[in-house]
């Protein structure tokens, strides 16, 4: 039944008109059956159908239709495991077919329309701007150094290519054209099905186990050898398994990372390491979307809210205000609750008395009601009394002088405070 399948989808595109290209792309997805059947093809080596689907799957690419173009990319993982597990048996005829289209692939991709090559361009972000990925502010306060404000603003950059046709797979080339290969792949991860990343979790894990012990414990009986991988090839691995992790493959995606990264301990890899364990320690207590895989896509970042940034602490003069009544509030509270007399420690030099507030003595109103208008003479005596009771333990003569000494500072903060009230109460 697939392979009546498969026949039936080879003989449709090819006496397709022109005009019917694009109707033709948007009917492949409604076509269940046509998708499995096509992986067992390419999973078979020896299948007779293999050369006349790589061969349609190239027209599709070369047709320039988006949507044809992305439904022969969706087959890209497992035709790059068909094509690295032929190279580790050393059986180079059973894969021609299939280096002849993943050559095709890149041969189209590295020119543009005009057949000129494509130099392509990769901007960094600077961490003093905002991003999906990261703010500014969690970094804390950073140096405003000279040569820190001389790169503000400035972007760094990065191209790669122009890239080199290719007409044969070599030893030497060979993860130059399949990272390529795994670049346009990612591009265009958004539009890949379920079935497409899980075999891209599976190559990961495939590539970087075979051969080593950890092949045992994974229980994995493909090939016994061990395959040669860059350091730019994993990453790119690690790209596709990141979206795979956040879009409903957290099993398959997490063991693919585990095996990514431990292939790059033993490679001793930098790239690879720093990308996989930043994307490991970012998913880390997460809550993946396990069971929805049919939702939008997405990648799953930390966003600082988009609330007010001003700090509560910020120096306004609202708050001065505030802070200042507060304050005075504070003092006449503590006056009426203790009837102990204000302590002056000043000399009678102009210098500043403390714990006298200058807005209490011009006459303002407790919350009590009481006025804190000057008091008379009798007021003041009877305050000067309980000053002599404080000191009880000293003689007469030494109360006494303390007494006269403390009307005479109060009288000349009462004149002071009244008129530096008044003052203040004109000019506000």
């Amino acid at each position: 039944m697939d392979q009546g399948v498969v026949e039936e989808w080879l003989s449709e595109f090819k006496t397709l008109p022109d005009n019917a290209v694009s109707n033709y792309a948007a009917s492949l997805k409604d076509k269940g059956s046509l998708v499995p059947a096509l992986y067992k093809v390419i999973r078979e080596n020896y299948s007779d159908l293999l050369e006349p689907v790589c061969h349609q799957l190239f027209e599709f690419y070369r047709s320039g239709e988006p949507q044809l173009q992305r439904f022969t990319l969706q087959f890209l993982p497992e035709l790059l495991w068909s094509l690295l597990s032929v190279s580790a048996a050393r059986d180079p005829h059973t894969s021609g077919c299939i280096e002849a289209l993943l050559l095709g692939i890149y041969n189209l991709e590295i020119v543009d329309k005009d057949g000129q090559s494509k130099i392509l361009s990769f901007t960094v972000p600077s961490l003093s701007k905002p991003s999906v990925y990261h703010e500014p502010s969690t970094f804390g306060s950073m140096a405003l150094t000279e040569g820190a404000l001389s790169n503000h603003g400035l972007s760094r950059v990065v191209y790669s290519g122009p890239h080199l046709q290719r007409e044969t797979f070599t030893a030497q080339n060979r993860f130059e054209v399949l990272t390529f290969l795994l670049l346009c792949y990612n591009a265009v991860l958004s539009y890949m099905t379920s079935t497409s990343l899980q075999s891209l979790c599976q190559l990961s894990s495939r590539v970087c186990i075979c051969g080593y012990p950890r092949q045992q414990m994974r229980r994995y009986k493909g090939i016994n050898a061990r395959l040669t991988v860059t350091s730019e090839f994993l990453v790119q691995l690690i790209t596709g398994i990141h979206y795979a992790l956040c879009n409903g493959e957290v099993e398959v995606g997490s063991k693919a990372l585990d095996d990514v990264l431990y292939r790059a301990q033993l490679e001793l890899f930098p790239e690879a390491l720093l990308v996989g364990n930043a994307i490991k320690s970012s998913l880390h207590g997460a809550a993946l979307k396990s069971n929805n895989k049919e939702g939008a896509r997405s990648i799953q970042v930390e966003i600082t809210p988009t609330s007010s940034r001003i700090s509560r602490n910020a120096v306004t003069s609202l708050s001065i205000r505030g802070h200042r009544w507060k304050r005075h509030g504070k003092t006449q509270a503590s006056g009426n609750c203790h009837p102990r007399p204000t302590r002056y420690t000043a000399a009678l030099g102009g210098a500043a008395v403390p714990e006298i507030s200058v807005t209490g003595v011009s006459g303002d109103r407790m919350p009590n009601g009481d006025s804190l208008r000057p008091r008379p003479d009798s007021d003041t005596s009877g305050l000067s009394s309980e000053v002599s009771m404080d000191h009880r333990g000293h003689d007469s003569s030494t109360r006494g002088q303390e007494v006269r000494r403390q009307k005479s500072v109060r009288r000349m903060v009462e004149n002071e405070g009244s008129g530096t009230s008044s003052t203040g109460r004109s000019q506000y």
